[in-house]
């Protein structure tokens, strides 16, 4: 991002919090959230394809067993 360029909506969410003095436990919690949150949009997004691609679960055992070529 160069110096020109606003911030975005979350930069700008973010800066918000840093304007707080937050306990170590509260810092911890705040990161596992957002990692929760963006673990469960992923997953929604690999449900999506897995269901767009028709793959099941035997899809998913014929490639990890599949031989590096």
């Amino acid at each position: 991002m160069s110096p020109n360029q606003p911030l975005t909506n979350l930069q700008q969410e973010l800066l918000k919090l840093y304007a707080q003095q937050v306990s170590e436990t509260d810092l911890l919690n705040i990161r596992t959230l957002i990692g929760q949150y963006f673990a469960q949009r992923l997953t929604k997004l690999a449900d999506h394809a897995w269901e767009q691609q028709g793959w099941t679960a035997q899809t998913m055992h014929d490639w990890l067993n599949e031989e590096n070529q």
